[in-house]
């Protein structure tokens, strides 16, 4: 198993938008092979910040649904719109 901290800081006033934006994400997760959950956290000292720890079987599992076109389509919108750098990504293997 591997945990992947997908780690994400958001333009002044998009906080909402990308809180809505990531629970429709995780409803379209759940048919997803190899994704087991996924949780968003927000950091306590910075409220643009965030975590979204997402846990799947392996590594291979996630890197096929980074390479999707739905995951490519989400993460230009979320470039263009939301934001407010690239985000950084962290993997925990279990």
């Amino acid at each position: 198993m591997v945990t992947v901290g997908m780690n994400y800081v958001v333009l002044p006033g998009k906080e909402a938008t990308f809180e809505n934006a990531f629970r429709k994400v995780i409803t379209a997760m759940q048919g997803i092979a190899g994704h087991s959950a996924s949780h968003m956290y927000r950091d306590i000292d910075n409220a643009r910040s965030y975590v979204i720890l997402s846990d799947w079987n392996d590594r291979g599992a996630f890197d096929a649904f980074i390479a999707s076109d739905t995951f490519r389509a989400v993460a230009n919108w979320g470039k263009e719109q939301i934001l407010e750098g690239r985000p950084k990504h962290n993997y925990y293997e279990h």
